[in-house]
């Protein structure tokens, strides 16, 4: 059991120099685990900076030896920059790389980094900025070798009250096989979903006579009114059998999913994949007057939505993404359509009556 302390400590200039980047996109290193050994307990760290009569001690595992907060002054001419260091020890030498998803509100000018130091004070590994600056609340998550830092930081610019929380495991590694057909997706294991991050292509892409085509790959913020949605146009050539839009969206409330507007018509609300709710990423919040807490998912989430076949037409088509009621702002990334037609091997079934 532990309780995150506050003081005041100027460091000096942290040089980048030899200085390895941390995993963000793929586990590249083995880590061997006997199938007899006890697992080692995740640790969720609350970085909230709570009044001292509110706050409690919090229990941790045994690995996680300590969290403190100080003040850090890079250099003469940048601004003040806070800095949560967790010191850990690895609770067995298997354990060489340790996950580390990170909850935080996504300021252009606040984004995080995590820093891994060694017993000497040498910077071992850095994330480089996390998030990207969507000025909503958002998590990310970065793997980080072990095998020579005993401490990592937490650096965030400003007084540090954009960090809300941290949730740590260790990895172990297995052998994995995938169909050699398909696209391998090298993607950090999340804990609580197995969705892998959405790709969006740069070419339209024909499959099993099935057109898959990016209508934006860059993230747009949307709010719960026209004037604050995300408009794409996109053409056709034929009318396809079936039409699949498919997103990402971040800061979600989970039970207000984004309106889909095609050709000046409310086709619904699209469908949110979502994970299991044990997941961290849930954020409860509570409004005057309404008894029910509802929850906005500090993340990415993966949105889905059949569109019906006859709002489409052959030419150019209009399509709107807007917030659900009562959402609020969100933003959403790797916006894409896919459009299926018949092919030559198509499985289907032809009744002729009753």
């Amino acid at each position: 059991m532990f309780r995150i302390t506050f003081f005041a400590l100027l460091f000096g200039a942290v040089s980048r120099v030899c200085a390895q980047e941390a995993f963000s996109d793929a586990l590249h290193a083995s880590i061997e685990t006997a199938a007899d050994q006890a697992s080692a307990e995740s640790a969720w760290l609350d970085l909230r900076q709570n009044a001292p009569q509110n706050s409690t001690p919090q229990e941790a595992p045994a690995w996680v030896e300590a969290v403190t907060l100080s003040a850090a002054q890079p250099a003469a001419d940048a601004l003040t920059k806070s800095v949560f260091r967790i010191r850990v020890t690895r609770p067995s030498s298997d354990y060489q790389v340790l996950f580390v998803r990170l909850f935080f509100d996504d300021k252009p000018a606040q984004r995080p980094e995590l820093i891994a130091w060694d017993e000497s004070g040498t910077n071992v590994v850095r994330s480089g900025a996390l998030g990207s600056g969507i000025d909503l609340p958002s998590s990310d998550s970065v793997m980080i070798p072990m095998t020579g830092a005993s401490s990592i930081d937490i650096e965030v610019p400003g007084d540090g009250k954009t960090v809300r929380a941290a949730y740590l495991d260790w990895m172990a590694s297995s052998d994995v096989v995938h169909p050699l057909n398909a696209d391998r997706r090298e993607v950090i294991p999340e804990p609580f979903s197995s969705m892998p991050p959405l790709s969006a292509p740069s070419q339209d892409v024909e499959h099993f006579g099935t057109v898959t085509a990016t209508l934006a790959e860059e993230t747009i913020r949307i709010g719960t009114n026209i004037e604050e949605s995300a408009a794409f146009q996109f053409g056709i050539e034929a009318q396809p059998l079936a039409a699949l839009l498919t997103f990402e969206i971040a800061n979600p409330r989970i039970d207000a999913p984004p309106q889909i507007y095609l050709n000046g018509q409310d086709v619904g609300p699209a469908s949110l994949v979502l994970p299991e709710l044990a997941d961290p990423g849930y954020r409860g919040q509570m409004e005057p007057l309404i008894k029910q807490m509802y929850f906005q998912y500090t993340g990415w989430l993966r949105a889905q939505k059949i569109v019906p076949i006859t709002s489409l037409k052959v030419g150019t088509n209009d399509l709107i993404v807007v917030n659900g009621a009562d959402g609020g702002n969100s933003a959403i990334r790797a916006t894409q359509i896919q459009l299926k037609y018949l092919w030559d091997k198509s499985d289907y079934l032809l009744k002729t009556g009753p």
